[in-house]
């Protein structure tokens, strides 16, 4: 049995290492694509000015003064990947756990979904950065006003997750598990828990895709110490278009391994499941 997909699932990790490898390829053949584009444009047509569209090797350059360079400013990026990768985790975190216990209460008791499900659906639709300005004016122009933006990103997911599935949950088990004697809470966290685990496990690579973009906007307004919100700001400050696209490809480079992570672990549920066929 195949089950539904969600949209972009097609870049979903192949399930043969034949196929793996011929994705691979592809994938390596678009990035020399990209390049030699980018190269042709701005090394050979000169199209551009190289302080409005930097060649490939002067933002390679600022990448890499940026990771090991030795010198006394070099290394500023390395700093800010570590800075921003510890306010996304740690807010993450938070945002699985308070989502997740939301999601619980949410599919186990009917008015409680009733009571917040139609707001967390109209606040999800609300882009994170509009509450940055409330999140400086409440908590001060801090941390806590980043990771407050980035629980808020990543918790209304995880909570319409978890309770979409448990509701998802096919009528036969919920019978089975009452049959057996589940009842109540035993039922929820025995029976119907388990059997969701994909779906939620599809909330939680959404969580982590809203809660990264909420992190950099966050961090790029509210311009904290060590982070790649500030590295924007000061390539934008000091003209250096190529540090603020270094910053950018790192940025894409971060959040794309964890979501082929999660999606590694999705895949491996779902066959797990029996929810996915094995070519």
């Amino acid at each position: 049995m195949t089950a539904s997909r969600t949209p972009g699932d097609s870049f979903a990790p192949p399930s043969t290492p034949s196929s793996r490898w011929r994705t691979a390829l592809w994938q390596l053949l678009g990035l020399l694509v990209i390049l030699g584009l980018w190269w042709l444009v701005t090394d050979i047509l000169k199209v551009y000015p190289p302080y409005v569209f930097p060649s490939p090797h002067a933002v390679w350059t600022e990448v890499a003064y940026g990771l090991w360079g030795t010198g006394p400013q070099d290394g500023k990026l390395l700093a800010a990947i570590a800075g921003s990768l510890r306010r996304v985790l740690t807010g993450y975190a938070a945002a699985v756990v308070l989502g997740g216990l939301v999601g619980l209460l949410m599919g186990a008791w009917p008015p409680v979904r009733s009571a917040l499900g139609a707001y967390l659906t109209g606040i999800q639709s609300v882009p994170s950065i509009a509450f940055v300005p409330f999140a400086i004016l409440f908590l001060g122009l801090n941390e806590r006003a980043v990771l407050f933006v980035v629980i808020l990103e990543g918790f209304i997911p995880v909570a319409l997750a978890v309770s979409g599935a448990l509701l998802n949950v096919p009528p036969a088990l919920r019978i089975a598990g009452r049959t057996l004697g589940a009842r109540g809470p035993a039922l929820t966290w025995r029976v119907l828990l388990p059997a969701a685990v994909p779906s939620v496990l599809t909330g939680l690579r959404t969580a982590w895709s809203f809660a990264w973009r909420a992190l950099v906007g966050g961090e790029l307004l509210i311009a904290g110490s060590k982070s790649l919100g500030e590295q924007l700001e000061v390539g934008r400050n000091t003209a250096n278009v190529a540090l603020v696209l270094a910053t950018i490809i790192i940025i894409g480079v971060i959040g794309g391994v964890f979501d082929l992570l999660l999606r590694t672990v999705e895949a491996r549920v779902r066959r797990d499941y029996g929810l996915e066929v094995t070519q």
